[in-house]
């Protein structure tokens, strides 16, 4: 796949003219004259990918609630109301009785969120049963026609628990959740992932999505904790959740979303105009959102597929055959050590996966099925449907019309070789190549850590060597998942330009704290995306002006 734009794009990037703000007299244009590449998908019914969306979880409750035992963490902890909104977690008021809604409300204006009600765990419970914690899944396990955690029903996760928030028109948390309508799209900036993981009773069950100390890596790790926290399959439950926990090594509204050993985790992305935000990923490494959204539930949310014969080829494709044996490996121990048996009772490594999927004629490590599994296509398709309609949050109310105008002419003459001013627009579908002394990250410097091999049957590309600069954290994403696994640079996929006022931190790894700081000089020259300007004038502009970005 890699052609005209490819080039296109390397050249310029190498020149310094792409992917933001240069600083120089670039003339004013409203986009990137070759936007790259069509990434088109099909869709089916929206109404019922709103269902998918919310509530589905292709049998990954059999995961969440066995091998990784999240409510009996929850349960034994006894956690309220009121610590769950701390971690992140949000609340749908429109799926409580008008009595619980009442009461909620009552309490609330007598006493805040120290009352009885929000600080009680069998409220907790309460809420989990009527499904109201949005993203945490109750299942009728046990055929009964209720839904009751405390007799067998079991919970699995969906794709709203890391892109839906509230209105908030109940209650907002600070730093925390909220209590109020749905709001399906937006990323809770605020969800404590690492965290809710570390409540589990079992969390040595994600033993793939850790950071990892491997044998076949040196006994080395790559993430951000040091090597004194990496993973093993010795590791204790109190060691991997204090990893979890600690917000250093994994930070608040970030998912690690790639079985490969490295702790990278990833600010997560909002689920709203998907049709215009392809390629998919961080690295740009999946084309179609049917294929991304079925890896998430075949490897993300399930990855017991990862010990399956398909699944260890997939890890051996990604991280070579030493290191993704040694992960699946590993897998078995711990699934093992910790009594996790599979759907059909019989012993770890032979009763996987949970998650309710038909095996393809694809070969592993495909884009359609990177585990040798695809969930049910039509509700993929439906799903497609339901995130393409989704709209963006609008504006901020009370923006200086004044700077955004100004903001507005600035972005025009130094960003537009990278981005569209026009939000309505498709996000340029370019990956911005990241090797050593690329515009991109002026500083980076590389080291090839390992080849690939390319006789693998299961390759359908060229795959770069696994490389890594340990002095930074910027590239530790892209070290064994990136996009030259279908034909492309290794590299950044384009970010989406919007709801940016809501968002805390800047870059895919949350290295940059404010709007401000991205286009301050004093990052320097060397840094990732070194695009700046020297005004503070015209950086307040150009700040007003990305704060109001919207798009129907």
């Amino acid at each position: 796949m890699a052609g005209r734009w490819t080039v296109a794009v390397a050249v310029a990037l190498l020149a310094g003219g792409l992917g933001g703000c240069k600083g120089g007299g670039a003339a004013s244009s409203d986009g990137p004259s070759d936007a790259g590449p069509a990434f088109p998908h099909q869709t089916g019914v929206a109404t019922a990918g709103q269902k998918v969306f919310r509530f589905e979880t292709f049998g990954n409750e059999g995961f969440w609630t066995d091998a990784v035992r999240l409510p009996q963490g929850l349960l034994d902890a006894e956690i309220t109301p009121k610590q769950a909104l701390a971690l992140g977690l949000s609340v749908d008021v429109q799926a409580l009785d008008a009595p619980t809604v009442a009461a909620i409300a009552a309490e609330l204006a007598d006493a805040g969120t120290d009352g009885p009600l929000l600080n009680d765990p069998a409220t907790t419970v309460k809420l989990l049963n009527a499904n109201a914690v949005i993203g945490v899944v109750v299942k009728d396990s046990n055929g009964d026609g209720h839904l009751d955690v405390m007799n067998g029903d079991k919970v699995g996760i969906a794709c709203a628990v890391c892109h839906s928030i509230t209105d908030s028109s109940v209650l907002a948390v600070a730093n925390g959740g909220g209590i109020g309508k749905r709001v399906d799209g937006p990323t809770p900036h605020n969800l404590q992932v690492g965290k809710i993981f570390a409540a589990a009773a079992n969390s040595r069950a994600l033993y793939p999505l850790l950071q990892l100390k491997l044998v076949a890596n040196g006994n080395k790790t790559l993430g951000r904790a040091p090597l004194s926290a990496a993973i093993t399959p010795d590791s204790t439950e109190a060691e991997v959740d204090a990893y979890l926990s600690n917000p250093a090594y994994y930070p608040v509204g970030m998912f690690d979303d790639a079985p490969d050993g490295n702790g990278a985790p990833m600010h997560i992305v909002p689920m709203f105009r998907t049709q215009r935000n392809a390629p998919y990923g961080t690295p740009g490494d999946i084309a179609r959102l049917d294929n991304f959204n079925n890896l998430v539930y075949t490897a993300l949310l399930d990855p017991t597929t990862l010990v399956t014969p398909n699944g260890r080829a997939f890890l051996k494709a990604l991280g070579g055959a030493a290191a993704g044996g040694e992960i699946a490996d590993g897998y078995v121990k711990v699934l093992t050590a910790t009594g996790v048996q599979g759907r059909s009772g019989s012993v770890a490594g032979t009763g996987f996966p949970f998650v309710q999927a038909s095996s393809t004629v694809a070969k592993a490590g495909s884009e359609d099925a990177p585990v040798g599994l695809r969930v049910d296509n039509q509700k993929l398709l439906d799903l497609n449907a339901y995130t393409d309609g989704l709209s963006a949050p609008a504006a901020p109310a009370g923006l200086d019309s004044a700077k955004m105008a100004a903001g507005k002419v600035l972005f025009q003459t130094h960003c537009t070789t990278c981005h569209n001013v026009d939000q309505s627009k498709p996000v340029p579908t370019f990956v911005v190549p990241l090797a050593s002394g690329s515009a991109i990250f002026p500083g980076y410097t590389p080291t090839i850590l390992a080849q690939r091999p390319v006789e693998l049957p299961f390759r359908t590309a060229a795959f770069a060597p696994l490389q890594d600069d340990p002095n930074t954290i910027f590239d530790d994403k892209l070290v064994v998942v990136e996009a030259s696994r279908r034909g492309d640079v290794r590299g950044l996929a384009m970010p989406v330009l919007l709801d940016l006022a809501r968002k805390p931190a800047f870059l895919h790894d949350d290295s940059v704290p404010s709007l401000d700081s991205l286009v301050d000089p004093s990052r320097g020259a060397k840094s990732p995306h070194p695009f700046f300007l020297p005004s503070a004038t015209e950086r307040a502009e150009m700040v007003e002006f990305l704060r109001s970005l919207s798009a129907p």
